[in-house]
């Protein structure tokens, strides 16, 4: 009987012990560190501006990839659209390049890229800006793979993003086209509670001029931290402002700094952020 306690015993020390032998070495693991983040923080979302072969060649053998690729028509197994896989999630592709969100630059190295098969803008036609929409076959492989995504790597809403978003000086996809009202009614990415963008309206009318500053400090608040505090409207808070506009306000994108625009962005503010923190930030700024 002794003997069988014993054995408990030492079974028990080993159970309890922070240490692990490996190859040549121990491991103490007893003293972990809390200043440490998952490296998958975001997801980014991308047009491809080619056609499905050319896409696979520029992201294969190009100098640039994603992790995932959604051809202009997915093809179906077993009832479900078939996603391309072109680089491990373990590993880092280049698709986000100089990037900036919140706190965070070099975006590649916190998130996952998904290129989408799409022409990308076209243009002028007769007046009016071209944008040739997403297929419906794309959108119903992409919804399950984001949420496949956001649920293994534990991503909030709010940080499905679009390149557009962490590159407004340089970048425009996924477009004026993409559907993110949609998406967002599926849980994916952030969206404006339309009562709250109401109460931030506070009654004007929605393209009535407002104060640039206060919308550049909304954005840098939110997550476009490149914008600049100047109260003008310069060429770099144009592009930041229809960036913004490009995502949650697609009817109009001329990146002119309007009340609407404004009541969005302290919408999700209060949605996403935190509206106090926002008001000590406005002060100090």
């Amino acid at each position: 009987m002794f003997k069988y306690i014993g054995i408990l015993f030492v079974f028990s020390l080993v159970g309890c012990s922070s240490h692990s032998l490996n190859n040549g070495y121990y491991l103490d693991n007893s003293h972990l560190s809390n200043n440490k983040s998952d490296r998958i923080q975001y997801v980014i979302l991308h047009y491809t501006v080619s056609d499905d072969a050319n896409s696979i060649k520029i992201l294969t053998k190009g100098n640039v990839s994603s992790h995932y690729l959604i051809p202009s028509e997915p093809d179906v197994k077993q009832g479900k659209p078939v996603v391309l896989q072109l680089v491990p999630e373990k590993l880092k592709a280049w698709h986000a390049g100089e990037s900036r969100w919140l706190y965070h630059s070099a975006m590649n190295d916190i998130s996952i890229g998904i290129e989408i098969v799409n022409p990308g803008f076209q243009g002028e036609k007769k007046g009016n800006q071209s944008w040739p929409p997403f297929n419906e076959s794309q959108i119903a492989a992409l919804i399950p793979l984001l949420k496949d995504i956001m649920l293994r790597n534990n991503i909030p809403p709010e940080n499905i993003i679009g390149h557009s978003d962490i590159a407004p000086l340089r970048k425009q996809d996924p477009g004026k086209a993409f559907p993110w009202q949609r998406l967002s009614q599926q849980g994916i990415g952030a969206w404006p509670d339309p009562k709250t963008v109401t109460k931030f309206l506070a009654g004007r009318n929605a393209n009535e001029p407002t104060s640039v500053l206060r919308i550049q400090k909304a954005l840098k608040f939110y997550g476009y931290s490149g914008i600049p505090l100047s109260g003008q409207l310069d060429v770099q808070t144009k592009k930041t402002l229809r960036a913004f506009q490009l995502h949650f306000r697609p009817r109009d994108i001329e990146g002119l700094a309007d009340a609407e625009t404004e009541a969005i962005a302290l919408a999700l503010i209060e949605k996403y952020r935190d509206l106090n923190k926002f008001k000590a930030f406005e002060k100090t700024q």
